[in-house]
């Protein structure tokens, strides 16, 4: 058996929140392909560099 954390953000690059509903209708699609999944609700901060530049990120974690 395998697992897969998939790191999704709570917003675009502009700022604006995504939607309840794509987050609602990622989790359907996901447990409709693997079969299940775990989602971990609190927020996390990701953080990545490009060059000089840091990018920051909310996002939470589903394991599927």
């Amino acid at each position: 058996m395998r697992e897969y954390d998939l790191y999704v953000p709570l917003h675009y690059n502009d700022g604006r929140p995504i939607e309840e509903e794509k987050l609602a209708a990622l989790k359907r699609r996901l447990v409709e392909e693997f079969g299940g999944l775990t989602h971990f609700p609190q927020e996390n901060e990701g953080l990545w560099k490009v060059g000089t530049h840091t990018f920051r990120d909310k996002v939470v974690i589903m394991r599927v």
